[in-house]
């Protein structure tokens, strides 16, 4: 948000959302496809957008200022739903729907004009039914604001401008053609009854079971928690798109935590996430989820501290773990993000000039595809039809042979890539940016699970010492479940290890292998993304003992909950 943006409430942009596709089937025999241009006539958010937009396309100049040669009206409307429950019984539940005005008014040309990159634009609180003078009036005011912003920056920009011997050499938005789209509304999905009977099991499953009675004096927390988010996008500029797509994301988690013996924080936190509710777990599979964890956290409060020696050496990453760690080292930095004027760079983040450059081993590559709505027979909930700046989707190879050859580009250009590829996504009343979709790591020459522990052990006994697995990971990259893995094969479960030097280099030159077995970890947040990776095993990671600083236990034993 930038400082000509009105301040909203902490409700409407601390939430992360999360979105997808979705696409309905009928049984019915298949009727003429509908006009989408009657289709936008009839809907009265956008008729009410369009009517407002050709106004002030006419009218919006100020006496002796520049005329805005693009504006773009965007609404989102968007219902959340959430459930936590601890120990047993449900302790909270809120439901929220908002609507968001956002409008960008561009002073200038596609060449040079008045945005920045910070992100342009104003928004306000738009009122939720659909009174279309209501919705006008707020665009009007909205607008207003956003042009003066607009005439402002251009100033302040041309100004900057004169301080460097060269113009930019890329546009500062790139055209595009008109997209007329109209998708379903979708509707928030879910029966809350079932769910909250599910969570509140889920929560106290430990007290009732007598084989965790001994383990319910160490458990400081338990807690299972439902989040269910739907956001219908309205989208119309003065280029002639007019676009209207919706989006779901279902979550349902558990986390159970506490401490070692020797004051150590450990917890397990997993769930399942699905774009539709249907496919989140079931109530017997969130129930031996719940139960599982209690166990692992046990087994974690038992288990030795990592070595006080540091290792360098082979760790095999799961599909799980391998996706954390691609998410946070290898994601962000393909998302072209401009750099501020005057500087040289592509883009910014660590490929910033890797363009053609090996990023990876020669033995992966990478490809977005927004389009792959599905994997594996499941829904993935970054996949859509269109982008939120009316661009459609487009796959994108990103990594070839381990080179990067690609980009995700929204109309934001950069060197070398003067036009979008699909890939321009917004979170909820903020401005696009160029963000991942469906982002799929392939091994050219996949090696099964089995063959990669026959790896790993092959290592460990080369080198006639202990090497490393890990499962999960946590913030930070974190490892949650790691295990000594022994020249002989068995393992041994460790607690309180990080990770040393995992880094962009380990991406590039570490990596010796990767496993034919894809797994899914479908992100919800501000924009939603999917990544498919898979198990990764690298020759030579750091591992070493964690120095947080324990804290004391409880004093005094919980209540006695055996019933």
């Amino acid at each position: 948000m930038n400082m000509y943006q009105k301040q909203l409430p902490i409700a409407l942009l601390a939430g992360l959302f999360a979105t997808v596709t979705v696409t309905n089937t009928f049984a019915a025999a298949p009727k003429p496809p509908a006009d989408p241009k009657k289709q936008a006539a009839a809907d009265p958010l956008l008729n009410a957008m369009q009517q407002e937009l050709d106004r002030e396309r006419e009218l919006l100049i100020l006496p002796g200022m520049q005329r805005p040669y693009f504006i773009e009206y965007r609404v989102d409307d968007y219902q959340s739903y959430e459930a936590i429950a601890d120990y047993g019984a449900l302790t909270r539940e809120e439901r929220n729907h908002q609507r968001v005005v956002r409008v960008t008014v561009r002073i200038g040309d596609y060449s040079t004009d008045s945005s920045s990159s910070r992100g342009d634009g104003s928004i306000e609180l738009a009122p939720e039914d659909n009174d279309p003078a209501a919705l006008r009036y707020a665009l009007w005011t909205t607008t207003d604001e956003a042009y003066k912003a607009a005439l402002r920056a251009y100033a302040n920009k041309q100004a900057q401008l004169k301080r460097f011997e060269k113009p930019p050499t890329e546009k500062d938005f790139s055209p595009a053609a008109p997209v007329v789209s109209i998708e379903p509304l979708v509707k928030l999905d879910l029966d809350t009854v079932v769910w909250k009977k599910r969570l509140a099991d889920a929560s106290g499953a430990f007290l009732n079971d007598p084989e965790l009675r001994s383990v319910a004096a160490h458990v400081q927390y338990s807690s299972a928690n439902l989040r269910a988010v739907v956001l219908n996008r309205f989208l119309v500029n003065t280029e002639g798109t007019v676009v209207r797509h919706g989006y779901g994301g279902y979550t349902a988690d558990y986390s159970v935590g506490g401490q070692a013996e020797d004051g150590m924080r450990l917890g397990r936190d997993n769930g399942s996430t699905a774009a539709i509710a249907s496919e989140l777990e079931s109530a017997e599979a969130f129930h031996r989820r719940a139960i599982n964890d209690v166990k692992s956290f046990e087994e974690l409060r038992n288990a030795p501290v990592a070595d006080a020696e540091d290792f360098h050496g082979p760790v095999l990453f799961s599909g799980d773990a391998a996706s954390d760690v691609l998410n946070r080292l290898f994601v962000p930095n393909v998302e072209a993000d401009r750099p501020e004027m005057g500087t040289t760079a592509r883009t910014v983040g660590a490929y910033q000039s890797s363009y053609k450059a090996r990023v990876l081993p020669d033995i992966l590559d990478v490809v977005d595809d927004p389009s792959q709505a599905t994997f594996n027979g499941r829904a993935v909930i970054g996949a859509y039809k269109i982008d939120d700046e009316g661009v459609p989707a487009q796959a994108v190879d990103i990594v070839q042979h381990g080179k990067l050859t690609n980009y995700l580009i929204g109309r934001t250009p950069v060197r070398d890539f003067p036009v979008s590829n699909g890939h321009g996504r917004a979170a909820p009343g903020q401005a696009a940016r160029a963000a991942a979709a469906v982002i799929i790591f392939k091994a050219i020459t996949p090696v099964s699970a089995a063959e990669m522990q026959q790896k790993l052990v092959a290592m460990a006994k080369e080198q006639d010492r202990d090497v490393y697995e890990v499962e999960t990971l946590g913030g930070e990259l974190t490892p949650r479940l790691l295990y000594r893995v022994h020249p002989d094969g068995s393992r041994q479960l460790i607690r309180g290890a990080v990770f040393d030097e995992l880094d962009n280099r380990s991406l590039r030159s570490d990596i010796v292998a990767a496993g034919d077995d894809p797994y899914v970890n479908q992100t919800l947040g501000n924009i939603p993304e999917t990544t498919i990776a898979p198990s990764l095993l690298f020759g030579d990671i750091g591992v070493k003992r964690a120095t947080e600083e324990q804290q004391k236990l409880p004093y005094y034993a919980p209540p006695d909950t055996a019933k």
